[in-house]
């Protein structure tokens, strides 16, 4: 179950597209296994699909952690309050349960909430942020999922925060 927010009259409203390679790729990889050519291995027992993203995780010392996130649902229609950024590494999320989920982006650089693309992405979809890409939080859709995340751990900060401004909220539509 989720809980809502109070939606703002004056945010902006934008419908989430298909997560496609074409639509996303000033902001990341879209690591989909049905794209790819994959590569027989073990005696021709398993499917290998090679090099699915450009990873960034060993800049300035940090080192790369594998994780679990599991994620409550997101209730619709949801206003954006927040994003953040990892501006010295990529980070991978790859969904562990049979659901939808959402992927909010707006490009590197200074934050412009004008500028936020909403993807809805398919179980056998994930996505690979380039270091510096503004997103949103992980957004499960129907229950609780889990994903798989791949990013770097490092002493120094290397996650900026950004509050949307009331004028400048938008409030991501049913889809």
């Amino acid at each position: 179950m989720c809980i809502r927010d109070r939606i703002e009259p004056l945010a902006r409203s934008i419908v989430p597209q298909p997560l496609e390679q074409k639509a996303f790729y000033e902001f990341g990889n879209v690591i989909d296994t049905s794209m790819r050519k994959s590569l027989l291995i073990n005696d021709g027992n398993t499917e290998r699909f090679n090099d699915l993203a450009e990873l960034t995780l060993n800049q300035s010392g940090g080192k790369p952690s594998i994780n679990i996130f599991r994620s409550k649902p997101a209730c619709l229609p949801l206003l954006l309050k927040s994003f953040e950024r990892h501006p010295l590494s990529s980070q991978l999320f790859f969904p562990l349960s049979e659901q939808p989920y959402l992927v909010i982006v707006a490009p590197y650089g200074d934050f412009v909430s004008s500028k936020i693309k909403a993807f809805i992405a398919s179980p056998n979809q994930g996505v690979n942020y380039h270091p510096g890409t503004w997103h949103h939080y992980n957004l499960a859709l129907n229950e609780v999922s889990d994903f798989l995340v791949i990013d770097m751990v490092i002493d120094k900060e290397n996650c900026d925060e950004v509050e949307i401004e009331k004028g400048e909220q938008v409030i991501i539509s049913a889809i």
